[in-house]
């Protein structure tokens, strides 16, 4: 089996997924990628990219219990899988590896 291929903005929504864990709906996520990142997200792009790392294998969903306050609407909790797990870790040792190999020369940069 060749590289797992995560985009950026998937590997962000898999990361809270992840730190959610069992809280993991669109909304929450979608919060929590803004606060901890600082960047503005849309909730529909949230959406997008649960439902494709779902059907990649990454992540899996189940509908929660119906709530009240949402008029009985369930909510879709997302856990990663497996495969998600792979994933992430790949993604951080090739930004590990490639870090490493950066010379320190690199980043003495000389004002003038």
């Amino acid at each position: 089996m060749g590289r797992i291929y995560l985009g950026e903005f998937e590997e962000l929504v898999l990361l809270t997924v992840g730190v959610l864990y069992e809280s993991a709906y669109a909304v929450a996520i979608t919060k929590e990628i803004s606060e901890q990142s600082g960047r503005s997200v849309n909730v529909s792009a949230v959406h997008k990219s649960l439902y494709r790392l779902e059907k990649k294998g990454m992540l899996k969903s189940r509908l929660g219990d119906p709530e009240s306050k949402r008029g009985g609407k369930r909510k879709r909790l997302f856990t990663i899988t497996p495969f998600g797990k792979k994933a992430l870790d790949e993604c951080m040792e090739l930004r590990m590896s490639l870090r490493k190999q950066i010379p320190d020369l690199a980043f003495k940069w000389q004002m003038g």
